[in-house]
């Protein structure tokens, strides 16, 4: 795997300016209440170089996979919100993204072992697809192992695609015969994992030092450099599975990575959304 950054898209930068900013509540202090109108998100998007053609096109998409859903604001204006589905996906994101728990060897883990007809055997591609996007390795042919931490968001996410009756989840410990720490090097590329925690480092921690050597935080700054940043490392938590620390190379840089990102997000995130405030107004 290259340890390029991967590009951000205009479909992913809104589907992380909506859980950033775009979540909808009545009393939200961190971006728009209610949906969001399209002017404001081509206005915001074409801030971090999205146009307003591109905008459109992935709002479309958006919409077409279910998650945003077309409204209108108090004053009439064309808006789009999110569905209940997304809002189940940006909870789930939200446990991965800004909590990152701690797991132990001692919390064992979750398998899942799947079984699909023939004649759906399109639905066996999705289910290996979506497996291994929620961070799940491989330990053998049809079974698939993770931490038991991403239990229940597994959970949710077969349900949410209909395709929990194709699997049986399962959760306890690993008991051998092969040492853990080597048998987690074949169910992961942990190799490919930290190539793209050091791009993250490479792109976003001298942006951290900038922003260290400041005094004021200004709003639209903070913005542009903050929605990058989340972009860019929501995927992380979903490529590293956050294996306990004994099962991970001594270098490992995915610590400085969550470092990195976790000081960019108490730095800029409410700044930034007083420009996504004033920006909509």
């Amino acid at each position: 795997m290259s340890d390029q950054p991967a590009q951000s898209t205009p479909r992913s930068l809104i589907v992380t300016f909506y859980g950033a900013y775009g979540r909808g509540g009545p009393d939200d202090a961190d971006g728009i209440a209610g949906p969001v109108p399209i002017a404001a998100l081509i206005r915001l998007l074409g801030a971090v170089g999205v146009d307003a053609p591109s905008v459109r096109s992935a709002v479309s998409r958006l919409k077409r996979r279910g998650l945003l859903v077309a409204d209108r604001t108090a004053s009439g204006a064309a808006a789009y919100g999110l569905s209940d589905a997304a809002r189940q996906l940006l909870e789930d994101g939200d446990r991965r993204i800004y909590g990152r728990p701690a797991a132990r060897l001692s919390d064992g883990w979750v398998l899942a072992v799947f079984s699909v007809p023939e004649e759906e055997r399109h639905k066996r591609h999705l289910l290996r697809s979506r497996l291994a996007r929620l961070g799940f390795g491989t330990a053998a042919p049809g079974v698939w192992i993770a931490p038991a931490h991403l239990h229940e968001e597994t959970r949710h996410t077969l349900e949410r695609l209909q395709l929990a009756s194709y699997v049986d989840l399962f959760t306890g410990t690993h008991t051998g015969f092969e040492p853990t720490a080597r048998a987690v090097a074949r169910w992961w590329d942990l190799e490919a994992v930290a190539a793209q925690h050091r791009a993250f480092l490479d792109v976003h921690e001298p942006v951290l030092r900038r922003w260290s050597r400041r005094r004021a935080v200004d709003p639209e700054a903070a913005y542009h450099d903050y929605l990058p940043a989340l972009d860019a490392w929501r995927r992380l938590p979903y490529a590293d599975p956050g294996l306990p620390a004994p099962l991970l190379p001594e270098d490992w840089p995915g610590g400085r990575a969550a470092e990195v990102f976790d000081l960019l997000h108490a730095t800029l995130r409410s700044a930034g959304a007083r420009y996504v405030r004033e920006t909509a107004a």
